[in-house]
């Protein structure tokens, strides 16, 4: 019965130390599959940062050309829009000029007849 144990424990050794001498080789080959995932992860990172840094470039470039566009058609606009509210200026002040000058006609006018209508009231009590 001791013989009998002693190969049953033999025969488990065995089988234990090649079952574990399998799983070291598994863990060996997925920590190499792992290692390749992550230097292709890094490299398709490297390649993305690269595009991302050409594409920001790009596109600050393209919006310093459309900012400079921009001024530009804003300093042509504004002075545009300051020559039309100068000639509307002018012409307001021209047209004040004018309304100032009736009105004031119509008020002395109006100044004058009652000064005329005040003297003859005064002289028709006197």
């Amino acid at each position: 019965m001791k013989k009998r144990l002693l190969s049953l424990a033999a025969i488990l050794f065995v089988a234990v130390t090649m079952n574990a001498q399998t799983v070291k080789e598994e863990v060996k080959k997925d920590s190499k599959a792992v290692g390749t995932a992550v230097k292709k992860g890094a490299k398709a990172t490297g390649e993305g940062v690269k595009d991302a840094a050409k594409w920001t470039g790009e596109t600050v470039e393209k919006g310093a050309d459309a900012t400079a566009e921009g001024v530009k058609d804003g300093a042509k606009w504004t002075g545009k829009t300051a020559t039309k509210g100068a000639k509307a200026t002018k012409k307001g002040v021209k047209n004040a000029a004018k309304w100032t000058g009736k009105t004031a006609k119509k008020g002395a006018n109006a100044v004058s007849d009652t000064y005329k209508d005040v003297k003859d009231d005064i002289k028709k009590k006197d």
